[in-house]
């Protein structure tokens, strides 16, 4: 009999047991990137919309007290997303008179839903206004 050599059914056994384990360690790594670019996708979303309603709140100096409301599913791709602001004095002179600036501090709460779990961070910001000439109250806009 010639040397014929070539692979025996063992070595292939084992040739492919470890090409398997490699196999299912790349799709648990790629199945745990995808979940992670997912959550990432979701929270950069609601950071954006986070930004586009605090510019609101800065820009409108009549908003005063506390709000709330939800964001149209069109602006959050499904998502369930809400937010919170309060806004208060937060310096005012000790007279206040018509024509005087305040300082308001603006805190925002966003929140949206992860599966079940409800998540959320807040935004913190200074606006500086005028009082209006029909009240010396600081509170009022």
């Amino acid at each position: 009999m010639t040397g014929k050599r070539g692979f025996t059914l063992l070595e292939m056994i084992v040739a492919s047991t470890v090409m398997a384990i490699a196999v299912v360690g790349l799709l648990s790594g790629i199945a745990g990137a995808t979940r992670n670019a997912a959550r990432l996708r979701e929270y950069e979303r609601v950071v954006q919309l986070a930004r586009m309603q605090m510019d609101f709140l800065l820009a409108d100096r009549t908003v005063s007290g506390s709000r709330s409301g939800a964001f149209d599913a069109r602006q959050t791709g499904g998502l369930a997303a809400g937010w919170q602001s309060r806004v208060s004095v937060s310096q005012a002179p000790p007279n206040p008179a018509s024509g005087q600036p305040v300082l308001d501090r603006i805190e925002l709460e966003i929140w949206w839903m992860q599966g079940e779990q409800r998540r959320t961070f807040t935004l913190d910001a200074f606006r500086t206004r005028f009082l209006s000439g029909s009240s010396s109250d600081p509170g009022a806009p």
